[in-house]
């Protein structure tokens, strides 16, 4: 099979990069890597045929810079870019600037991405659209404008930067004494880190959980979604573990398919093409649930591993595919839902405050075996820098059920070691074995009513997690002592990842 392009080059570092070279290889294309002076020595610069050298550590002066990156894809002869997630991956003026250099850009054209990447042009394109919207108000660019809407919604109210993502200027408002001081916060807020201060404000669903849908479009028409995925138990409005399908009792077929059409409305309404997602605040009531469009990312998604797992698609040679125009090659009807995965994003942070951790990694042992996936692009060794995102690893698992695909992500959480920087990994086993989140009972305000899981380990506690990751990184020594691999292990023939992508574990 000949590829469709011979050379592609990944704007983006870290896990995500090396993901895409990972599909890359399997179909015999080429890969290039950019990197900063931080980087010089990551995985990702090793691993891909090419590295190229974009600038020091700060983003703004080297994965932000389109010109340093447009110059190394001319530089090998890329054919086409792929943005990953977060740096340039929504940015409108890279679109128009690959196409402009006669390089194809692996995502949706500029018209998309323009819509679906403004809070208030989305609400009013999915309300034209008939897509349900939570009930607020566009447009904000006073404090007069602020306190109409909060009287006309009701409190509590959810203020929202319009070019905003990753909960930056964004504020719960629960009374009217609080409104200027969250206005002006999350308008300031909105401007440093997006140029852009306008708001909107909705009226705040507290209860609710966040699911959100896979879609795939190619430009022949075809637009299937790829069942949902559960990102409810979120800190700081993050993502801090995902699971597919969602382990609400309110979501059964016949609400799964709704929220699925209702996604490809949204997604042909802009005529996307390629990898996106349809985020939805679910709210679960005695007589069904109420779904509401939240917003719509652009770009292939950090929890993307879930819904490969479950659905049997490689997700990122589906966007290499229709990026070079080819049909999906699959309908909505050979789209199915196999078993239950779960991802854990591993992260260095201070565990009990979400604060970074960078470091080095002194000693590192990732879990094997059947059915476990491991998404990193740290070794012993390296250093997580403070310039970039403290994630280091996700964890992902399936299992025929959710109860055996918990069992298997406790296991493998309990044989990762990670040592020389605090991480959340502590956090994940507590998460793990806590009640209501065994029931799936749980919303997006999960770990803010759990406030257990992030107090400060009792000494014994801490000591006993410190013994077991110390005789795990031993009998992981004695192990390889042996003779015998200690990663790698062979996955059993119904194995997802089999199926799916021929996933190479740790």
């Amino acid at each position: 099979m000949t590829p469709p392009f011979r050379k592609i080059l990944v704007a983006n570092r870290g896990e995500i990069a090396l993901r895409v070279f990972r599909t890359c290889a399997e179909y015999g294309i080429r890969t290039v890597a950019v990197y900063s002076d931080a980087d010089r020595d990551a995985l990702h610069a090793q691993q891909a045929d090419e590295a190229v050298h974009i600038g020091p550590a700060p983003s703004a002066e080297s994965y932000l810079r389109v010109d340093k990156i447009l110059a190394a894809a001319r530089a090998t002869g890329a054919e086409a870019i792929h943005p990953g997630y977060g740096f340039l991956s929504e940015r409108a003026h890279f679109v128009e600037a690959c196409r402009q250099a006669g390089v194809v850009f692996i995502g949706p054209d500029v018209r998309a991405m323009e819509v679906m990447g403004d809070k208030i042009g989305a609400r009013k394109a999915m309300a034209a659209a008939g897509v349900p919207v939570v009930p607020g108000v566009n447009d904000l660019d006073s404090m007069a404008a602020v306190e109409a809407a909060a009287r006309s919604i009701g409190f509590p109210v959810m203020l929202k930067a319009s070019a905003g993502g990753g909960g930056k200027g964004m504020r719960i408002v629960h009374e009217a004494s609080e409104l200027r001081r969250a206005y002006e916060g999350a308008a300031r807020e909105a401007k440093a880190a997006f140029g852009d201060d306008r708001m909107l404000m909705e009226r705040a669903v507290l209860a609710a959980r966040h699911v959100e849908i896979q879609l795939m479009a190619d430009r022949h028409g075809g637009c299937v979604y790829l069942n949902e995925r559960d990102c409810s138990v979120q800190r700081r409005h993050q993502k801090v573990i995902e699971e597919s399908p969602s382990p609400s009792p309110q979501m059964t077929p016949a609400v799964r398919a709704a929220m699925g059409e209702v996604a490809v409305r949204a997604a042909r309404a802009v005529d996307y093409c390629g990898a996106g997602t349809v985020e939805f605040l679910f709210e679960e009531h005695p007589e069904g649930p109420r779904f509401y469009f939240l917003e719509m990312n652009t770009r292939l998604q950090v929890e993307h591993p879930v819904t490969e797992a479950t659905c049997g698609r490689d997700l990122v040679w589906d966007q290499i595919r229709v990026a070079a125009g080819q049909p999906l090659g699959y309908s909505q009807a050979d789209v199915e839902l196999r078993g239950h995965a779960i991802e854990c994003r591993l992260y260095a942070e201070d565990p009990h405050r979400f604060l970074p951790s960078p470091g080095e990694l002194r000693r590192l042992r990732w879990p094997v075996g059947a059915h476990i996936r491991i998404d990193s692009a740290v070794a012993e060794g390296s250093v997580v820098s403070n310039f970039y995102d403290p994630m280091i690893a996700k964890l992902t698992v399936w299992g025929p059920d959710r109860p055996s695909a918990l069992r298997r992500m406790r296991e493998a959480l309990r044989e990762t070691v990670a040592l020389g920087i605090a991480t959340n990994l502590g956090f994940h086993l507590r998460v793990l074995a806590e009640p209501d989140f065994l029931r799936g009972d749980f919303s997006t305000r999960y770990i803010e009513q759990h406030p257990a899981l992030t107090a400060e380990l009792p000494i014994a506690e801490a000591e006993s997690q410190a013994i077991a990751a110390a005789a795990a990184v031993h009998a992981a020594a004695a192990v390889g002592r042996g003779g015998v691999a200690a990663s790698g292990a062979v996955s059993a023939a119904t194995s997802p990842w089999r199926r799916a992508v021929g996933w190479r574990r740790a």
